[in-house]
């Protein structure tokens, strides 16, 4: 079975750093991109972070320059590292990426930053 879980998210006092996981499991995804999204109540859901097969990465400027989007292909593994958190970062964070013509989105994990 193919899926996506992260990990990683929790609560945090703003300024702080969190470091949020996504296993990938039931295939090889060396070859996909891979992405972070995150979800506010009451919004829709943004993308905050990719990552192709190269290692090639983009951000939207809300993130920039606090965000890094990383990936281990060997462990099948992406990685967020969040620094210098804000309130407004407040969301459920997913990860997604695009296998055999498919979206596939993890769970979702937590993530809560307190002013």
């Amino acid at each position: 079975q193919v899926q996506l879980v992260e990990s990683g998210g929790g609560l945090v006092q703003a300024g702080g750093s969190l470091r949020l996981s996504c296993a990938a499991s039931g295939s090889n995804f060396s070859i996909n991109p891979m992405a972070w999204y995150r979800q506010a109540p009451g919004k829709q859901r943004e993308m905050v972070a990719i990552i192709t097969s190269g290692g090639g990465t983009n951000y939207p400027d809300s993130v920039k320059g606090r965000f890094t989007i990383s990936r281990d292909n060997a462990k099948n593994t992406m990685y967020l590292q969040m620094n210098n958190l804000k309130p407004q970062d407040t969301a459920v964070y997913y990860c997604w990426t695009l296998w055999r013509m498919m979206t596939l989105w993890g769970q979702g994990t937590q993530v809560t930053v307190s002013s």
